[in-house]
């Protein structure tokens, strides 16, 4: 992260704004990938699932997503769902409208459909690419998403590519060489991200590494880092897998990022994962990238993450003594309900 970028972050906490805004442009999404957080049951809360929402298409959706992005003003917008692509018309009329507000975009797929290489023109864009490990349990989980179909996808595109770290990954030794050696050399990749899987607070997943495991795929990492350019993992990120947020007060990703679910109003608390996120366990690449930049010191023992905490404090406060005087004005310009002669 730009300096200039943590600053321009900075002032949007301070005016009660979040930088950040992740939107889920649909509930649909043509694989059943296990362990998908978004389809989790516990992603929206006990009362509803993503799939029972109502979503939007077409012009609506359009208008309706920027509408969101006016209302919230944000630096950064991820475009997510079920698989964004699902809406790849409605994604041509909003990219460009998007780039146009300066803002920076993310739209996160399973590349199940072809990835445009004109959208290389938008400066402010990246397009991540999900991927579950090498070809074989990759194709057993995200059909049809398989490795033949992403290669033809992402063919005269630029992709950052994704990998979540799973129990089954971690158990095999040179498992994430054997990935980085088949995906860094390919023109189409820019950078590779590798996060650990990240459950809910009470979670019996076979995909959950241990404490053993997690230890040992830290320090694969660092490793790996010095092999392959590619792989984007800053040391200073690393130390934060190993000891990530405890909760997501301590969290600057969760308390910088809003999050809106297909219908474009429920809010997903207390970040992306929504439910009740094993925090201790977190392996969020976004949340240890800003845990980073936190512990970043400024003056002796202030850090960057304390002036946003102060500043996301303030920020709100003030949020809310600006909507608490604006309801008073709006109520002072009512006219009486009757008038004396």
């Amino acid at each position: 992260m730009k300096k200039s970028e943590v600053i321009h972050a900075w002032g949007t906490i301070l005016s009660g704004r979040a930088p950040s805004l992740s939107i889920e442009i649909t509930k649909e999404c043509p694989l059943r990938c296990p362990g998908c957080y978004a389809f989790d049951a516990a992603h929206l809360g006990s009362t509803v699932q993503l799939r029972q929402l109502s979503d939007f298409k077409g012009e609506e959706l359009v208008t309706r997503v920027l509408g969101v992005i006016d209302e919230h003003k944000p630096l950064h917008v991820s475009l997510v769902g079920g698989d964004p692509l699902v809406r790849y018309r409605e994604l041509e009329q909003l990219l460009p409208q998007i780039e146009q507000r300066g803002i920076h975009t993310q739209v996160v797929t399973s590349a199940f459909r072809t990835v445009p290489a004109a959208w290389s023109r938008f400066e402010r864009l990246n397009v991540v690419v999900s991927i579950d490990g090498l070809q074989p349990e990759h194709d057993e989980r995200r059909k049809p998403a398989t490795y033949e179909r992403i290669l033809k996808s992402i063919s005269g595109a630029k992709v950052t590519i994704h990998c979540t770290i799973t129990s089954q990954i971690a158990d095999r030794p040179g498992y994430l060489d054997e990935f980085l050696r088949f995906w860094t050399p390919r023109p189409e990749i820019a950078p590779v991200w590798l996060r650990i899987f990240t459950p809910q607070r009470g979670a019996t997943d076979v995909e959950i590494l241990s404490p053993a495991q997690r230890a040992a795929v830290i320090a694969d990492l660092y490793r790996l880092r010095k092999i392959y350019p590619k792989l984007d993992m800053q040391e200073a990120v690393l130390r934060e897998i190993a000891f990530p947020p405890r909760n997501p007060e301590e969290c600057i990703f969760a308390r910088t990022t809003k999050t809106i679910s297909a219908d474009l109003k429920t809010r997903i608390t207390p970040c992306q994962f929504g439910g009740d996120p094993d925090c201790e366990q977190c392996g969020c690449i976004a949340s240890m990238g800003l845990a980073a930049v936190g512990h970043y010191p400024l003056v002796g023992s202030l850090t960057a993450g304390k002036v946003f905490m102060a500043s996301d404090r303030f920020g709100k406060q003030w949020k809310k003594m600006q909507s608490a005087f604006s309801t008073k004005t709006e109520r002072a310009a009512e006219p009486a309900p009757f008038k004396i002669l």
